[in-house]
């Protein structure tokens, strides 16, 4: 490695980088920058967390104070802790901020919502020199400076710099020939309760979980991949899981390929901006 691109690696690995969420899906982006050598990394959640894929969410932070995956850390912090989070460590900071106000407070130099809520929830393109949106709800050039296409197909994972991402169907993404009878849905509002777990062999018919009295039936056999945890409030048509009819038990504890793409997809938006060689 030339002394020039030893200088470049050290000025990436200085920047501060905020990220709004903390599900499957931002967590294959902080999977792949805390492999690509980014060390300053924060996380922001809700206190009480909706990821269905558990086990690939470092959301899960918040609710046990430190998880691992893929042998990637991500411990929970507090308030107090905030400004020494930006000190390179071997594991990945994570708060409950679901507004991020701790943005105004740190001044990252790359602010990524990764919420995915469809719909932007308060991020601004001056937030930081390079503001991130993955997935629609987001317009390049006016509230972020780039989107990340988070759509399943030819374009997964694409930097768009101008417009937006494709807009949300509604329809999950076919994995085995199944889209949305993958997906364990709230029959009405309540508590969510069940017995099974994440990797767990379910067959069609079988009721997997409860929203109060109300039972929640697969609609498809295979191996439960996403789960939320039981004594958990719901609304009526929260997503409550999802059900792999692939049946590899080890889906359940890996990053997706879509997590994995859009990931890649950030990495290929902060190096184009930053890389001044």
């Amino acid at each position: 490695m030339t002394e020039q691109s030893n200088i470049f690696m050290k000025d990436l690995a200085s920047l501060k980088i905020i990220m709004r969420g903390a599900g499957d899906l931002a967590t294959g982006v902080a999977l792949r920058l805390y492999r690509s050598g980014f060390r300053r990394l924060l996380l922001l959640e809700t206190e009480h967390p909706l990821a269905v894929r558990r086990l690939v969410s470092f959301s899960e932070a918040i609710t046990i104070g430190k998880v691992s995956i893929e042998g990637v850390t991500a411990r929970r912090i507090d308030d107090a802790e905030m400004p020494g989070q930006w000190t390179p460590d071997t594991t990945i900071s994570i708060m409950v901020d679901p507004v991020g106000e701790s943005i105004k407070k740190l001044r990252p130099d790359i602010v990524i919502d990764a919420i995915i809520a469809k719909r932007n929830l308060g991020t601004m393109i001056d937030d930081a020199e390079l503001v991130i949106g993955l997935g629609p709800g987001f317009t390049a050039g006016r509230d972020v400076n780039c989107v990340i296409e988070t759509q399943r197909g030819h374009h997964l994972g694409r930097v768009i710099r101008d417009g937006g991402a494709a807009p949300d169907t509604g329809i999950p993404g076919n994995i085995g020939g199944y889209n949305n009878e993958r997906l364990l849905r709230a029959p009405n509002a309540g508590m969510f309760t069940t017995d099974c777990n994440i990797g767990d062999t379910v067959e069609k018919g079988q009721c997997v979980a409860r929203v109060d009295s109300s039972p929640v039936r697969a609609n498809i056999s295979g191996v439960i991949r996403g789960l939320l945890r039981s004594a958990t409030p719901v609304d009526r048509g929260t997503k409550l899981g999802d059900i792999d009819p692939r049946a590899e038990v080890v889906f359940c504890t890996t990053a997706s390929d879509k997590a994995m793409a859009v990931g890649g997809g950030v990495l290929e938006a902060i190096l184009h901006n930053f890389n001044h060689l």
